[in-house]
C-alpha cells in the first residue's frame, strides 16, 4: 500500500491551520500542523515532509529562526520551505527568507491555486524522488544476488571442468588413433577457454566484493613470461611466439596476477591477431624503476573501440567469438593495483599492447586490486 505524502503546515493560529488543510488536504496527502517552532521541529523529526510552508510571524520563533533550525539539521534541511506572510511586500524581509533557505515567498491573501499548484510540485517531486530509491534499492538487491549467484556458480564449475580437463589428457596419452586425438584436443581446448571463463567471473566477484590482496614476491619477468608462453605453445602456438628481452628483469610483483596479465595478453594477441603473422612479447627491463612489456600481434583494432576495451564484457575480437569479454578488464585493474598502467594502440598494420609495471609493487602502497 503506497504511503501518504505528508506536507507541513505551521502557523499559530488554529484557523489558518484548518484553512490550510481544507485547501491542500487530497488523496495521498497528508497535512500535518504545527502551532508553534518547537512542534513543528517534532513533527520533521517523525516525519519524512515533502514540503513545510512556514508562517513568518509567530511568537517565541518566528518563521525566519525556525528556518535556520531546519536548514542546519541533516535530518531535515533537504526539506522545501515555503514562507507566508500577512506583512506588506518587503523586499529586505524577502531577501531574509531566501537567506535562510526558503524555496518561495507568498504574501496573504494567498491565491489558493497558486499555493495549491506549488505544494503539488513538490509533492510530485518528493513521490518521484521516493521511487527512484525504491527502484535503486531493489537494483542493488538484484546486483547483489546476481554477483552472488555468479560466485556460487564459478566455484561449483571448477569441479567437473577439471574432470573433463583430466579425462582429455587421459585420452590424449592413451591413444594414437587421430581422430580420438583431434576429439581429445577439442574437448582439452574448449575446457581449458571454460576454465579461464570461470576465474574470470571469480576475479569480477573478488574485485566487487571488497578486492583482491596482492601478495607481491621476487620474481623475473622473463621468467613468468616464458612459463606463459610454453603453456599456450602446447595448444600449437609455438611457431607463432617471439620473446624479446632485454635488460634485467628480476622484480618484486604478484606472481599469479602478473602471470594472469601476461597470459590474456598473449592469449588475446594469438588468438585475435593475423594468424598468419607472428606474435612478438618485448621485455624491456633497461630502466632501474620499472619494467615494460609489450605484445605486439598482425590486425588491428576498430579505432572506436580501442576506449572502452578495457571496460568489463568488451571483445577484442569480433562479437561471435567465444569469451565473456572480462579479460582486458582484468588485466586493467591488475596492472593498476601494481602501481602500473595498461595501454592498447594500433601501430601501422599491428596492435600494441604496452604494460608498464614498477619494479617494487610494494611502492604502490595498494594492498588489494581496486574496483
Amino acid at each position: 500500500m503506497e504511503q501518504d505524502t505528508h506536507v507541513l503546515v505551521v502557523d499559530d493560529l488554529e484557523q489558518n491551520l484548518v484553512a490550510m488543510e481544507a485547501l491542500l488536504r487530497r488523496p495521498g496527502v497528508k497535512v500535518l500542523k504545527a502551532q508553534s517552532g518547537r512542534e513543528a521541529l517534532e513533527l520533521l523529526l517523525a516525519h519524512d515532509v515533502a514540503v513545510a510552508l512556514f508562517d513568518v510571524q509567530m511568537p517565541e520563533m518566528d518563521g525566519f529562526e525556525l528556518s535556520e533550525l531546519v536548514r542546519g539539521s541533516p535530518r531535515t534541511r533537504h526539506v522545501p520551505i515555503i514562507f507566508l506572510t500577512a506583512a506588506a511586500v518587503d523586499v529586505q524581509r524577502s531577501f531574509r527568507g531566501y537567506d535562510a533557505g526558503a524555496v518561495d515567498f507568498l504574501y496573504k491573501p494567498i491565491d489558493p491555486h497558486v499555493l495549491t499548484s506549488k505544494v503539488g510540485v513538490f509533492v510530485e517531486l518528493h513521490r518521484q524522488r521516493a521511487e527512484l530509491a525504491r527502484r535503486m534499492e531493489e537494483l542493488q538487491r538484484a546486483l547483489q544476488l546476481n554477483e552472488m549467484f555468479t560466485a556460487v556458480l564459478g566455484h561449483d564449475l571448477r569441479t567437473p571442468l577439471s574432470v573433463v580437463k583430466v579425462s582429455a589428457e587421459l585420452l590424449l596419452m592413451q591413444h594414437r588413433d587421430e581422430a580420438t586425438r583431434s576429439i581429445a584436443q577439442r574437448l582439452k581446448s574448449s575446457a581449458s577457454r571454460m576454465s579461464r571463463m570461470v576465474e574470470q567471473l571469480l576475479d569480477v566477484y573478488g574485485l566487487k566484493s571488497g578486492g583482491i590482496p596482492l601478495k607481491p614476491v621476487a620474481c623475473d619477468l622473463g621468467e613468468l613470461v616464458e612459463q606463459i608462453c610454453a603453456e599456450l605453445s602446447v595448444g600449437g602456438c609455438e611457431e607463432r611466439l617471439q620473446v624479446v628481452r632485454r635488460g634485467p628483469l628480476d622484480a618484486v610483483l604478484d606472481r599469479d596476477r602478473v602471470m594472469q596479465v601476461v597470459a590474456n595478453l598473449i592469449g588475446n594477441a594469438l588468438e585475435h591477431g593475423d594468424p598468419s603473422r607472428p606474435v612478438t612479447v618485448e621485455l624491456d627491463g633497461g630502466q632501474p624503476q620499472q619494467l615494460i612489456l609489450r605484445v605486439r600481434n598482425g590486425g588491428t583494432v576498430p579505432a572506436e573501440r580501442l576506449e572502452s576495451l578495457f571496460a568489463p564484457y568488451q571483445r577484442a575480437g569480433k562479437p561471435q567469438r567465444a569469451g565473456l569479454g572480462l579479460g582486458l578488464y582484468i588485466v586493467d585493474q591488475f596492472v593498476r593495483a601494481h602501481g602500473g598502467r595498461v595501454a592498447l594502440r594500433n601501430e601501422g598494420s599491428d596492435t600494441l599492447a604496452e604494460v608498464v609495471l614498477p619494479r617494487d609493487a610494494r611502492a604502490s602502497g595498494q594492498t588489494v586490486v581496486p574496483l
